[in-house]
């Protein structure tokens, strides 16, 4: 499992086809991607250790404090192209991103995960497979690469 985690002032998410938008102001945008053959442990450790990066600056203006610490936001997108392999020709193989039954369950888990970490109002999320317009402000920039140990 990977998770592309960025600092934001805000962000947002518009998906047309379903009439959807949801917003957050100052917090994390992730992108999550889920690899065939993950499962809870990963999910458990990308989650977590998602919830308590200090990547926010705290008096001294160190990078010391955690979206809990800060009381902020997540916004989580579903991003099966974090496993694209372009190491070959011009066209990504996604033959490692997980069949898309298993990564939306996954999905749906992890962004319960995350509101019991941070809490259920912390957290807004993009429908998993639509095709969305995401809006990222990134802060600082702050982006950090998440994995899981497998």
């Amino acid at each position: 499992m990977r998770a592309l985690v960025q600092r934001v002032s805000k962000g947002g998410v518009r998906i047309s086809s379903h009439n959807y938008e949801a917003k957050i102001g100052q917090g994390l945008v992730l992108l999550l991607g889920v690899k065939d053959g993950d499962g809870i442990d990963e999910l458990n450790f990308v989650a977590d250790k998602c919830c308590n990066l200090r990547i926010f600056e705290d008096e001294n203006e160190k990078m010391n404090l955690s979206i809990k610490d800060i009381s902020g936001e997540m916004l989580i997108i579903s991003q099966f192209t974090l496993y694209g392999d372009a190491r070959k020709g011009n066209r990504p193989s996604f033959s490692q991103a997980a069949p898309p039954e298993m990564a939306e369950n996954l999905y749906e888990k992890f962004i319960e995960r995350v509101k019991e970490n941070i809490g259920e109002d912390k957290v807004k999320f993009g429908i998993f497979g639509a095709m969305m317009e995401v809006e990222i402000l990134n802060d600082g920039p702050v982006t950090i690469l998440v994995e899981s140990k497998t």
